[in-house]
């Protein structure tokens, strides 16, 4: 069972899709958060989550303290998901919390996005090609603020990602058969 794992709606059950999706574990999840709190980077952050699949990272991000998230999701049933996970944190907020969805791919929202973002994760399918996921990376940097935090997550399998010239990688962890690689803005160092 896939839940939030600590902050306001700690332990509340996530729905996860049946299937096309691989949430990220309760335990990756809390190592990682454990280390973007020790970092400051999840309190009143602006939160985008990539390849959201249920919504898990970025409705872990809000119930620990963030500002507001935005959920990616191109396939429906996957960001139906995500609308009923978002509003179940939502109902267990003890204020207002902004949380939307966006049901188109993630090149195409990327491509578009307006303001800025201080966490962003990338949970994309293990099997989606490099090459995407590069261009992915790419368009972020405009988006950022100056302190912000890319996250990424694949297998163990997959090359470290082709980070952009506006991106610096800064830190990876293997967690099993999970990889997950933070990246910063060039100019932040």
């Amino acid at each position: 069972m896939t839940r939030i794992v600590s902050g306001f709606a700690g332990s509340l059950p996530l729905k996860v899709p049946k299937s096309g999706t691989r949430p990220t574990s309760d335990q990756v999840r809390e190592a990682m958060f454990s280390a973007l709190e020790a970092r400051g980077a999840v309190d009143g952050a602006q939160v985008l989550d990539l390849y959201a699949g249920s919504g898990a990272l970025g409705l872990e991000a809000a119930s620990r303290g963030a500002a507001e998230v935005v959920l990616v999701e191109r396939a429906a049933t996957a960001a139906a998901v995500c609308r009923s996970n978002a509003l179940a944190v939502q109902k267990a907020s003890p204020g207002k919390l902004m949380v939307s969805v966006a049901a188109r791919s993630v090149q195409s929202y990327l491509d578009s996005a307006v303001g800025t973002f201080d966490l962003v994760f990338l949970d994309p399918p293990y099997d989606l090609p490099d090459a995407e996921l590069t261009g992915n990376l790419a368009t972020l940097p405009r988006i950022l603020s100056r302190d912000a935090l890319v996250v990424v997550e694949r297998s163990t399998r997959t090359p470290e990602p082709s980070w952009p010239a506006g991106l610096t990688p800064v830190r990876s962890k293997k967690y099993g058969e999970t990889m997950v690689w933070w990246a910063v803005p060039a100019d932040a160092e």
